[in-house]
């Protein structure tokens, strides 16, 4: 099942994907005479009875109804329009080595003794579509072709053979990054702040774990998946992976996050940018030639069986900045 969110009446509605069209889930089972939510964080706090309820109502559904519309016409927002929380790991070897080397530095070994994470503003989430950046944002502008999961059901303390069965489904995350503020700020040692808290882009859609059975590589730490991973800037492809290459599974990751916390439905987790994900990594080993996004370029994530999620740059001044009041409802 291809869950979503979009904008109708200028707040987020729940539906799901069905032969091309978006299916308005609680409009579709007020028809059919069932009850669902009407938006994604009210039917994860259901927990996997909510999915199966969805799931359900879905084989019922006619996509020709009138509480359908087809996909195109549908201003998606971001699966998940206001996690409870986003955190993004670190989970690809290749990455982390190669961009530590072209830095000059040696591979940290504790990379291999625990799966590491940061926290990002879970306010600043964006779906398909423009993303408007400000001035320093765009001294050296990069995205980040990566996965995230949602959690779909608390836990605390959750160990990584059994954590899948938290995870809700998968999409895709482009953790936009502006170098150069990160950069400054990283030599305080705490971290990514405003380099990264300005957008996070997830989508299209969040697809259930039950689609992606066929791509499934079970093991003792929790399931990886075997989905080509792809990056495309203004039509050119400048990344490619899959996901299957990470070295921490999201089941490790859990793991980690839990320990002495409790994960709570609607907290989104990435997996961190893969080989070749980056302009970061790209431009360090001389892969593109000192790249960075630019106002009007467009970038296009893809991951088998995730769909693609494509953002256009856009720059904005300070006087052309709109409210935070006048962006309720937008992503």
């Amino acid at each position: 099942m291809k869950l979503v969110s979009f904008k109708s009446a200028g707040r987020p509605r729940l539906g799901a994907i069905k032969d091309g069209a978006v299916v308005d889930l609680a409009l579709a089972a007020g028809e059919l005479g069932a009850t669902l939510p009407d938006d994604i964080m009210a039917l994860l706090k259901l927990g996997e009875g909510g999915l199966t309820a969805a799931r359900e109502l879905l084989e019922r559904a006619d996509p020709g109804a009138p509480y359908a519309q087809p996909l195109e016409t549908v201003p998606l927002m971001a699966p998940v329009p206001r996690p409870a929380s986003v955190r993004d790991g670190y989970a690809f070897r290749q990455h982390v080595a190669t961009a530590r080397r072209n830095r000059g530095l040696e591979m940290i070994p504790e990379f291999d003794q625990f799966p590491v994470f940061y926290f990002t503003n879970h306010q600043a989430i964006f779906g398909p579509g423009p993303v408007q950046v400000r001035e320093r944002h765009l001294e050296h502008l990069d995205f980040e072709l990566e996965c995230a999961i949602v959690i779909g059901r608390e836990g605390r303390d959750i160990p990584a053979g059994k954590a899948d069965d938290y995870i809700a489904g998968y999409m895709i995350m482009n953790d936009l990054s502006a170098r150069v503020m990160q950069m400054e700020e990283m030599k305080l040692n705490l971290g990514p702040a405003k380099g990264k808290d300005f957008a996070t882009t997830l989508g299209p859609w969040l697809v259930t774990r039950d689609e992606l059975a066929g791509q499934r590589i079970a093991g003792p730490d929790g399931e990886r998946y075997n989905l080509k991973m792809t990056a495309q800037v203004n039509g050119v492809q400048v990344s490619e992976d899959n996901l299957q290459n990470m070295n921490w599974t999201f089941g490790q990751i859990i793991e980690r996050a839990s320990y002495g916390v409790n994960l709570h439905p609607g907290d989104v987790i990435g997996s961190g940018t893969c080989g070749t994900g980056c302009f970061l990594e790209l431009n360090g080993s001389g892969i593109t030639d000192n790249q960075w996004l630019q106002d009007g370029d467009t970038v296009e994530l893809e991951i088998e069986g995730l769909g693609r999620l494509k953002n256009d740059i856009v720059f904005r001044d300070m006087d052309d900045v709109k409210s935070p009041e006048s962006r309720v409802g937008e992503t």
